[in-house]
């Protein structure tokens, strides 16, 4: 994990001001090149890059599994990623900038997950969505230090099982999928739990690596709640405390043995 730096800065309270010193969080462009061109510059946080690099890939739909690389290397000093891939990167790359902190990138939505991923049945119990949220929090020790952190982590009924954290919430998800890749973990079915808004793009991401519950402390967007529709997914705003807040397939989950229908 980095190490935040301080920052002399001067504080007003009440009037009166006086010297002292922030942690602040680091901003870290990398710079991906993939056989040999320039893919893109990930705004992040400056550790565990290989897992960021991973995953970034694999939710653009680039590789499926380690296998599909054939060299990645990761330089921090040069701020430079540089991988060679078993199959071609399209000629004509379309990227659409999100809504994410840092300035989100993806390159696509992947219909044909989102439709096999509403055919699925599934089933959660509130209280294990509770219980992860739980621990991702009690994780959270940048967020509670100084801010500008967000966290995110894939769960089930036995609790909390990746956790991450980045500048850009979108990059925690990114950092998830890369750390599955590594451990061999299959994501199938788990829920997720993140500190920030969801949108769009966090729905596809997520419906890529067959989630099949997101939820957040805050709020969903009014698209990424209609993604969700599609998808099969359920989807949680306001995860707080003993609240919740389900604005999507409300059917997959079940809160003190019954079922909670709109």
């Amino acid at each position: 994990m980095e190490q935040p730096s301080n920052r002399n800065i001067v504080r007003i309270i009440q009037g009166r001001r006086e010297e002292a010193a922030r942690r602040v969080v680091e901003e870290f462009p990398l710079r991906l090149r993939v056989n040999d061109r320039d893919l893109a510059t990930l705004v992040c946080s400056p550790h565990q890059l290989n897992y960021l690099v991973a995953g970034f890939l694999r939710l653009q739909g680039f590789i499926d599994s380690l296998d599909d690389i054939i060299i990645m290397g990761v330089c921090q000093a040069d701020a430079q990623a540089e991988l060679r891939l078993k199959s071609e990167v399209p000629g004509q790359l379309r990227p659409i900038l999100t809504s994410g902190c840092g300035t989100g990138i993806t390159f696509n939505l992947p219909q044909s997950i989102l439709r096999s991923s509403a055919a699925l049945c599934r089933s959660y119990r509130a209280a294990d969505v509770f219980h992860v949220m739980r621990e991702l929090n009690d994780r959270a020790e940048h967020y509670r230090n100084h801010g500008g952190i967000h966290s995110a982590a894939i769960g089930d009924a036995d609790g909390l099982r990746l956790y991450a954290e980045d500048i850009g919430r979108h990059n925690t998800l990114d950092r998830l999928a890369g750390e599955a890749l590594f451990r061999n973990l299959d994501l199938q079915n788990k829920l997720l739990v993140t500190s920030g808004r969801i949108s769009t793009e966090m729905v596809a991401k997520a419906a890529r690596l067959g989630v099949g519950l997101l939820a957040s402390r805050t709020s969903p967007t009014d698209k990424a709640i209609d993604l969700c529709e599609q998808a099969g997914i359920t989807l949680i705003g306001y995860l707080r405390g003993d609240r919740m807040e389900i604005f999507s397939h409300p059917q997959q989950l079940t809160v003190n043995d019954h079922p909670a229908h709109p």
